[in-house]
């Protein structure tokens, strides 16, 4: 089967890399292994569109069937019908509310009400008809939304089925499979089930495909588990039913194929991560990213909690990353005037060279909790994350977002992406199920 791609949300081309095992900036100039027939990506308002010059700046454009660039366009506005045709489509898509109702012109059927992104994937598997699909999504989108837990994942497991699809999804931690980054991210593999590998399995032993046979057992192995421990519920294919009724406890992995649904909790059999610290810069790093310590302590070093309930801090001292990423405990008034204690514990200030690091997020170098703060290598001085620092830890070559963009949007761009050695694992497995077939 040719190895042709349609990326969808593309972003800065994490899905590309990971294909195509971009290592340098200079790798794009190479032929690739997977042909990128379309890609889209385009940050709803948003004057400049950073992620998509990047995208851009390294792969080139792609026209559609008319000959037209529509890759900068809003997806729910693209003529599906002009995309080119593929065998894999990939894409990150956000979780949203994936609720639906009945439209008012009947003959459009169902329709989502917030106009979510999934619906544009939908349609284009509809009409394309795709034979392979690999999505990757955040790890509560299995539980979401918290009133109906499992009914946004049952809308896209009634939706694929629909389609003729068999489905696989795993709940993966990068670290745990020789990553450097503790990133929890959900993957979904779907295939149609008049593939040579939808044939090549026997569904009447799903425990097999689960632990062995499965795209993801191939790809991340799990330690063995009991076959009564595999939970199943049946799956509609009226997705409206299943929007207003479906609810199920989904685990970390498991299949639905033929409106039945099978999963289980699995544990990873790990692989040694990379770890943070042979990411860092060895050479000099700029000052800019230096904490002054006026900045980084308040206080005593040594003191990783502050009590507000008796004394209240000056604000100099809350605006101090000791302050930000300690124990707290302080008084807060509700909107309806009711005062009461609200508290948070202390997490690590310095994040150690030993371990991976903490998963990224969008805010990345700002003042916020989530932001890592290292010890420089070359003089044991704390600082920020740079630019690059954050690409290795998402597995991108050195001064990939190096395209123009502000370096928070750099930082951004990365908080927003995925770890591209997953998809380089996943490309290998995909590639010997595309030969076969």
């Amino acid at each position: 089967m040719e190895k042709t791609v349609c990326e969808l949300f593309a972003g800065v081309g994490g899905f590309r890399c990971g294909l195509n095992a971009i290592k340098t900036v200079e790798d794009t100039r190479k032929k690739e292994k997977w042909n990128t027939v379309w890609f889209s990506q385009w940050e709803p308002g948003k004057t400049k569109q950073w992620a998509y010059d990047c995208y851009v700046s390294h792969f080139g454009y792609s026209l559609d069937l008319n000959g037209k660039d529509t890759t900068n366009f809003d997806i729910s506005l693209v003529d599906k019908k002009t995309i080119p045709d593929h065998n894999l489509l990939v894409g990150g898509f956000p979780c949203q509310d994936y609720s639906v109702a009945r439209s008012l012109n009947g003959e459009k059927g169902i329709e989502g009400k917030k106009g979510g992104l999934w619906w544009s994937i939908y349609d284009i598997l509809k009409i394309k008809h795709t034979p392979f699909v690999l999505l990757e999504n955040v790890d509560r989108l299995l539980k979401s939304p918290s009133k109906q837990r499992g009914r946004d994942f049952g809308i896209i497991l009634s939706c694929l089925n629909a389609e003729g699809y068999i489905v696989e999804w795993r709940v993966i931690n990068a670290s745990e499979y020789g990553s450097g980054q503790r990133r929890r991210r959900t993957f979904i593999f779907a295939y149609k089930n008049r593939t040579n590998f939808g044939h090549s399995l026997n569904f009447a032993d799903i425990k097999s495909i689960l632990l062995k046979k499965g795209f993801f057992a191939q790809t991340f192995p799990i330690e063995a588990f009991d076959e009564n421990a595999i939970k199943t519920t049946d799956i509609s294919t009226d997705i409206l039913d299943v929007s207003n009724n479906f609810a199920f406890a989904f685990e970390n992995s498991g299949i639905a194929v033929n409106g039945k649904i099978y999963t289980v909790k699995s544990v990873a059999e790990k692989i040694p991560p990379i770890t943070l610290g042979s990411l860092l810069e060895v050479g000099e790093v700029n000052q800019k990213y230096f904490i002054s310590d006026k900045d980084l302590y308040y206080t005593n070093p040594n003191i990783t909690h502050s009590d507000e309930t008796q004394n209240e801090l000056a604000p100099e001292c809350r605006h101090t990353w000791q302050y930000l990423k300690g124990a707290k405990r302080k008084y807060r008034t509700a909107s309806n005037g009711h005062k009461y204690i609200y508290s948070e514990g202390a997490i690590p200030m310095i994040d150690k060279w030993d371990v991976p690091a903490r998963t990224m997020l969008t805010s990345e170098s700002s003042f916020n909790r989530s932001t890592h703060i290292v010890m420089d290598k070359g003089n044991g001085k704390i600082r920020l994350l740079t630019p690059i620092e954050a690409e290795r830890i998402q597995g991108f070559p050195d001064n990939w977002t190096k395209t123009g963009m502000p370096e928070k949007m750099r930082y951004f761009c990365m908080g927003n992406a995925l770890v591209v050695s997953m998809i380089e694992k996943m490309e290998k497995t995909i590639s010997k199920i595309f030969d076969n077939e």
